[in-house]
């Protein structure tokens, strides 16, 4: 039976307790996309001091985004039922408390099970964030503005992460990766008791307990056997039974979805082709993303012998371009719509993929600065149009779903973007990753194609369906 909650009537905010709300929302979603992945520059440092190998270190980033994908469209359940400013709060202790155990990590099995809490903390905070800005911005243009600009810190977080965490493994180790995370949880915390106001949904949503398992059981098997394939074998026992679970969870899924009156995920959106097209897109920019991130990890250390703080520097350029794009695409998709953005988006990114394809060990450093580059600009033009495109044409109510679906696909493209590049290299000898690699920059581009073709899903102007 579904619970009709009254909340309280909620007072109009002044214009600068709007967007001071925004900004400490901002501050949250800049700490989980940096989380994503700011340990990729530090994994090699990571197996040194654990003992550990390749497909370990996936783990050890995936184990985050994986429980984050899965847990995410529940968590903004409960903000709606519980009140978004309480389940945000809870999502910043509990992500906090958990970068203090990764911190002081003892082996590598201590954390990934630290990692997976990380996860189930930030999966507290995405969508919620997300309903927070939607709540306190009434205005519909002024509402599109914020999540343009929501959209565009989030992937400018995920941008620079390798360069923060270059350095801070250069200056004080890897653990300082996560009690870096300490005074902005803290900061976040306070912000957020002073300026955010406690808002729920006017119908909060049962928890679809079946629909949940199952969608954890489908992404956990999917990623888990791109993981440990290249171990097992990709035609093992072991491996075709997690091909059959990952089957059977998905059918399964579909099935109970299709057939709840209120899902955990509303498979109806689906029917539109612009919120697909957006849901596509987001896998596919965060598959490249955090595909390229890895195989610049691995191939900048091992194969050329770079320090984390020299690998993570030759990042800047992708930071850059998202730095600079990011808002522009912002504004872009409030004047004009999101299809002129994802058009540029999905080139970019085509062209930094298709420029690394001949990678070698002698590769000039200025054609991967530019590669990078590309991709960053790519990326940066990418986020907003996205979030755009998922939440137009649908009515407030249903916004917050359409965002948490979405928050969803990123974390799932940056969970398979790591375990498929993580696939290429794993067992490699450094004088043979730029090779291995190479299939991987195929695949940056691919999905630069793919971009291109969510573009054509998107209508210059987006209409809001009542």
């Amino acid at each position: 039976m579904t619970t009709t909650t009254i909340p309280p009537v909620q007072p109009v905010l002044s214009a600068r307790r709007r967007w001071t709300v925004l900004a400490v929302c901002c501050l949250s979603m800049f700490l989980v996309g940096l989380d994503t992945t700011i340990v990729n520059v530090g994994l090699p440092a990571i197996g040194r001091g654990l003992d550990v190998g390749t497909r370990s270190l996936e783990w050890t980033v995936d184990a985050y985004t994986v429980v984050l994908a899965a847990l995410l469209i529940s968590s903004g359940a409960l903000a709606d039922r519980f009140g978004r400013r309480r389940v945000f709060q809870s999502g910043l202790a509990v992500f906090g408390a958990a970068s203090l155990v990764c911190a002081l990590a003892p082996s590598v099995g201590a954390l990934v099970a630290a990692r997976a809490v990380q996860g189930i903390g930030a999966s507290m905070l995405s969508p919620v964030a997300l309903a927070i800005v939607v709540n306190a911005m009434p205005d519909p243009r002024e509402r599109a503005q914020a999540i343009g600009v929501w959209a565009s810190v989030f992937g400018l977080s995920m941008a620079v992460g390798p360069v923060t965490g270059g350095a801070l493994v250069a200056a004080f180790g890897w653990r300082s990766l996560f009690w870096s995370n300490a005074p902005v949880i803290v900061t976040a915390l306070v912000l957020s008791a002073v300026f955010v106001p406690e808002s729920r949904a006017a119908r909060a949503r049962r928890l679809d307990v079946p629909g949940q398992a199952l969608l954890a059981v489908v992404i956990g098997a999917g990623v888990g056997v791109l993981i440990e394939g290249p171990r097992i074998g990709w035609t093992s026992a072991a491996a075709s039974a997690a091909y059959g679970v990952a089957a059977a969870a998905t059918a399964g899924f579909v099935w109970v979805e299709s057939r709840r009156a209120e899902p955990l995920m509303d498979l109806r959106l689906f029917r539109g082709l612009a919120f697909s097209g957006a849901v596509l897109g987001a896998v596919a920019v965060f598959v490249a993303l955090n595909a390229t991130l890895l195989l610049n990890t691995f191939y900048l250390q091992h194969t050329r012998g770079y320090t984390p703080l020299a690998a993570g520097t030759a990042t800047l350029p992708m930071a850059a371009g998202a730095t600079v794009c990011a808002p522009w695409s912002g504004r872009l998709v409030g004047r004009i719509g999101p299809r002129l953005p994802l058009t540029v988006a999905g080139g970019f990114i085509t062209a930094g993929g298709l420029s690394l394809v001949e990678l070698d060990q002698h590769t000039s450093v200025f054609l991967l600065l530019f590669a990078y580059l590309l991709i960053g600009i790519g990326f940066g033009f990418a986020n907003a149009p996205i979030t755009n495109t998922a939440v137009s044409g649908l009515p407030p109510a249903r916004a917050g779903v359409a965002g948490a679906i979405t928050s969803t696909a990123r974390q799932l493209g940056s969970a398979l973007g790591i375990a498929l590049a993580g696939g290429l290299v794993a067992g490699t000898s450094p004088a043979g990753l730029a090779h291995a690699s190479r299939p991987g920059r195929l695949l940056v581009a691919t999905c630069g194609l793919l971009v291109l073709l969510v573009a054509h899903t998107s209508r210059p102007k987006e209409g809001r369906r009542k």
